[in-house]
């Protein structure tokens, strides 16, 4: 069980990050949690006294994001892990999209991400230790949802960034862990947040679980995930165990794969 760790989380006003500090601070971590609610953020820090903080913070802005790190330094004097998990999905094709919605969505996934990694990997270097996990999704690597396009995109995108830090990393700081997170359908509010029209599978029906990818998760069991990770850290974890066979089937053969999902 993870104790005694100062763990900062971005994106946890509620779903997967406000679980996770739950989940953190009953086990007896201190948590930093960040977001742009702050009401929401409240309710998450409330029970916990002095072993939770509340930043309100809009991860795209590098300011914000180094308030975080420098709030978290001042209640605890150290940070042992940083998780960035704020995201925003969209429900647009292709060929629907528009600037505005590429840039909305690649500074919310990405760029926020960025700016998290840039801001405390310099403290985990001081201490010669650290942990950072990047929360991505499994439809980085599986295109199961083509309505969720710039957001499977963005993933994408955080996870090639993650992997080139680990890499930059290992040699000189091989006690700074970097790990990618990859949720499947996890049962939060974020589909109901998404910009753009929520596509249904027939009138009424919404696309919370896409058909022929894996069940949907609670948010207590991604989290769970994350804690795991956290007690015992690795270079990449998806949540939810049917994830990784159908991302094998995926590389083996992108052909294939494609047609059984279009029914071909």
């Amino acid at each position: 069980m993870v104790t005694g760790k100062v763990v900062v989380i971005t994106g946890a006003s509620g779903g997967i990050g406000a679980t996770l500090a739950r989940q953190l601070a009953e086990s007896g971590n201190r948590v930093v949690v960040a977001a742009r609610r702050e009401a929401e953020l409240r309710a998450v820090a409330a029970p916990y006294g002095e072993n939770a903080r509340v930043v309100v913070a809009d991860v795209r802005h590098r300011a914000d994001v180094e308030r975080i790190r420098d709030e978290a330094l001042a209640a605890y004097g150290h940070v042992d892990v940083w998780v960035n998990n704020a995201g925003r999905g969209i429900s647009k094709r292709v060929l629907d999209l528009t600037e505005h919605d590429f840039h909305e969505i690649m500074d919310v996934n990405v760029l926020s991400a960025i700016l998290g990694m840039q801001a405390i990997v310099p403290h985990f270097q001081e201490r010669g230790e650290g942990h950072l996990i990047n929360v991505s999704s499994f439809l980085g690597r599986v295109p199961l949802a083509t309505f969720r396009s710039a957001y499977n995109a963005a993933k994408a995108a955080l996870n090639a960034l993650t992997a080139n830090l680990r890499m930059d990393l290992a040699r000189e700081y091989p006690n700074i862990h970097v790990t990618l997170v990859m949720p499947g359908p996890v049962a939060t509010e974020f589909a109901a947040n998404s910009l753009g029209a929520r596509p249904t599978a027939a009138p009424g029906v919404p696309l919370d679980r896409t058909p022929g990818g894996p069940p949907s998760q609670t948010a207590d069991e991604a989290a769970a995930a994350i804690v795991a990770v956290i007690e015992n850290p690795t270079a990449e974890i998806f949540t939810n165990p049917a994830q990784e066979p159908m991302a094998r089937a995926y590389v083996q053969d992108i052909a294939a794969f494609e047609a059984r999902l279009r029914g071909g």
